[in-house]
Order: structure tokens, then sequence, then C-alpha cells
């Protein structure tokens, strides 16, 4: 008869290099806590239901104390002879109670139990990664406080477009790191269920009371559908999904960083905290640790690649293909922590080159659009003005002037209409200050931006 915890059915004995393979304790010792929370929920509720006794329970749960403790104090060792974090939970609690440790397991199974731990993992963890993101943000605020008056070429396909305020830059990462917010705060809702009481797949003939081992384990809703609770990932697929997103986000601005601390850019300069040297380059100082979160981001990707993968063909309800589930985001979840703690840190570190910033805007043709804009207002079509600035570009190009730099005869020779304000109409201060309309650049705009952003991450 094998040896197993569920053997008895068994004459046949693996071999130990097969019990290795099927063994998840490597990973999910990670659910430990949430294991013994689940099963101290579940027996409170077996005693007050009377399926077992008062005794028994209080025994059953003394046991379970017992053992958080040791695991509190690094006491607990887990062996893969008991496969995963129940059966080495349930192993231990035998040596400390004895045979009524197996009333622990009445009403319940490994499927709804290995989906109540993982759901408790990650509910436990959301708020943490929300936190991290919070003050990622409120680094951001008071980054775009500080610069809301500092002029930098906006970019598009990589080209200078028009000058706008670095503050301004800084606040369309906060609006995405705020969807990044509410995307994780949405995925609390599908985490926020329980699947205990489901049993194996279609729920148990003893009396329980799920509401009891909800309210217990501070969930918020119950699974309606036995089949659906032991074999939904849809809540690790989410947090999966929303973890890729938010890797993009950051994975677009270390790219940035990577590049406006070149000699070329020079723009900014990340701290030495957050810098690495060359071994054989005495002058180099890299940003390794944007390049990684960059690095990173493919690894993110890959875990949700994954479970996507394995969930796709699955039959309802439980299948052991589903054990992959937990490893990829337990390393996602500390990926996305270390790499939002990152970037506050080379954030609020940096130096940033304002000069620099703003004279990258004056020996460019960024002002394009204001002088385009400008005939406009003086009643030129706006495709007329816009071929007439065009070709005083190719002739600044030709010459080497900036539109600046042309006199007023020469402005002129393109359209009458243009006149001496047009110089003032050409500082990239003035282009900034200009765009005034809901969502633009102006430095008013972008301090009252701040203002509610502030009110947003207050809400959090």
């Amino acid at each position: 008869m094998s040896d197993k915890l569920w053997g008895g059915r068994f004459t046949g004995k693996a071999a130990e290099w097969v019990d290795e393979f099927g063994a998840s304790i490597g990973f999910d010792y990670r659910l430990a806590e949430e294991d013994l929370e689940g099963s101290l929920a579940h027996v409170k509720m077996l005693g007050q239901q009377g399926i077992i006794s008062i005794d028994e329970a209080k025994q059953i749960s003394a046991g379970l104390h017992d053992i958080q403790a040791d695991l509190a104090a690094g006491k607990v060792e887990f062996s893969v002879a008991n496969e995963d974090i129940h059966l080495n939970i349930e192993s231990l609690l035998t040596k400390k109670i004895g045979p009524v440790a197996g009333k622990l397991h009445t009403g319940r199974s490994r499927n709804d139990q290995v989906a109540t731990d993982f759901h408790l993992w990650v509910k436990h963890r959301l708020p943490a990664v929300k936190e991290a993101i919070t003050e990622l943000q409120q680094t951001l605020l008071d980054l775009a406080e500080k610069h809301a008056d500092v002029i930098m070429p906006g970019y598009t396909h990589m080209q200078h477009a028009q000058p706008i305020s670095y503050g301004h830059y800084l606040l369309a990462y906060f609006e995405m790191f705020q969807r990044d917010f509410e995307r994780f705060e949405f995925n609390e809702k599908h985490t926020n269920m329980l699947p205990l009481g489901a049993a194996a797949l279609a729920g148990t003939t003893f009396p329980i009371d799920r509401q009891l081992v909800a309210d217990e384990l501070g969930f918020d809703a119950i699974y309606h559908n036995s089949l659906d609770a032991v074999s939904d990932r849809d809540f690790a697929l989410e947090f999966l999904s929303n973890a890729s997103i938010l890797m993009v986000h950051l994975s677009r601005m270390a790219e940035e960083l990577i590049l406006w601390g070149t000699y070329e850019f020079n723009y900014i300069e990340l701290s030495d905290n957050f810098s690495t040297g060359s071994s054989i380059m005495p002058q180099k100082k890299n940003a390794d640790f944007a390049e990684l979160v960059r690095g990173k981001t493919g690894h993110v990707f890959g875990s949700l690649m994954g479970l996507l993968t394995v969930m796709k063909g699955l039959p309802l309800a439980y299948n052991k293909d589903m054990q992959e589930d937990k490893a990829a985001t337990f390393e996602v979840m500390d990926t996305i922590l270390a790499s939002v703690k990152v970037f506050t840190g080379m954030l609020s570190t940096m130096t940033v080159h304002a000069d620099r910033m703003e004279a990258a805007t004056k020996d460019d043709f960024s002002n394009a659009t204001e002088l385009a804009d400008y005939l406009a207002t003086k009643g030129v079509p706006f495709r007329q003005a816009h071929a007439a600035v065009g070709e005083l570009v190719l002739k600044g190009i030709q010459t080497g002037q900036t539109l600046n730099e042309m006199s007023l005869a020469d402005l002129q020779a393109a359209d009458s209409h243009i006149e001496e304000d047009v110089y003032e109409e050409l500082t990239s201060k003035a282009a900034v200050n200009r765009r005034t309309s809901l969502g633009g650049t102006a430095v008013e705009n972008v301090l009252k931006e701040i203002s509610r952003g502030q009110d947003i991450v207050n809400a959090h």
C-alpha cells in the first residue's frame, strides 16, 4: 500500500524522482500562512456546525496555532514526500495532535483548499502593489511640481515635435500608473471570493456554512458554482495581465531614462545608488537598474502567456496542469513590487538638467507648429499656413538658421501676415503656455493637474 495520505487504493509506490516531479512544495511552501489561515477558519466552522465536536475543533485549532508559531520561528521543514503545502501541514498537525488531525479535512478537498489558499495569497498582497504604485505616483507629483515650468522637447517618432513642460511629461506616467492602480483595484474584486466549500468539484454533503468561513477569512463574496470555484484562475490571469501592463509603463519610462542619461541627451543623471560602472571603461555610468526593469518585463509577459496557455484547453473542473499557476504568480509579484520600488528610488534621487532640456528646444524647429498656428489666427487657412512654414523650415535647414533666427523680411517672404510680434510667439515658453486646452501642456494646466493628482493619491 502507498504511504501517501491519499494512498488507500494504491498498491504501487512511485520512484523518488517521480515524486519530485509531481511535488509542488518547492514553490507552494509560500502558501503556508494562507493554508493555516484557511484551515483555522474551516475547523472553526466544522465545530460550530457540529460536524466535528467542539473539543476536536479546539484541539485541531490549537495544533494549527502551534504550527503557525513554529513557522514564524523558522522551525518548520517541509518534505517533498508530502507533495504539497496542504499535505505537509496535515502531516505536521498529525505529529502534534495525533489521528484527530484527519478530521480537519472533513467537507473539503485539496481542490478547493488550494484555490482558497491562492486567493488569500493574492488578496493579501494586492494592497502592497497598490501602495507601491501610490508611492511612485507621489514621487511623480513631487517631481512635476518642482519642474512644472521646465521646458523640454516633446517627441513623436523620436523626433522633436513640440515643446512641452517636463512636469506635463511626468504627469503622463502618473496617469498610466493610475490606470494600473485601478486595474489592480478591480482585480481585488475577483480575488476576494471564497472557493472553500466547493470540495473536489460538486460541493459536499456535510452541513457546512460557507458564509461563516467567508466572514472569518474576510472574503466579500462566495463562488456560487462548485465547478467554477475549483477551476477558476481568472483572478491570477487578471493579476498577470495587470502586472504586464504595469511593466509596459515602467519599461517605456526606463527606455527614456536610459536615453536621456546619455551624453547625447544629458537631460537627466541617475544617482550613483541606481547606477553601475564598467569593469574596463572607467568613465562609464550605466543605468543598469532601469535596464533590468526593461528586461524583466519580458519575464512578466512570459508568465502571463504561460498561464493563458495552461488554462486554454482545460476541461472542468480541476486538473494537475493548474499546479503551474502559482510559481509564475509568486515570481511576478516579487518582480513588480521590486521594480516599482526601484523606479521610485531612481526618480526621487535623479538630477534633472533643466537648462539642457530647454536648450534642446532652441536649436530645432519644434516651434514650426507655433508659426502655423500664428498664421491661422491671422485668418490664413491652416493648410496654406502649414505649406508656408514648411518652406521656411526647408530654408532654415539649408541656411543653418532656426525660425527664431530668421529676419522678419525672410519670414514675410513666405507669408505677408507675419509681423514683429511673431518672435515672442516662437519662444518655447510661449509655445508651452499657449496650450491651455484641457489636457494641454501649459504650466497653469500642469499645476491644476498636480492638484488633481494629489487628490487622487490621497483618496487611495
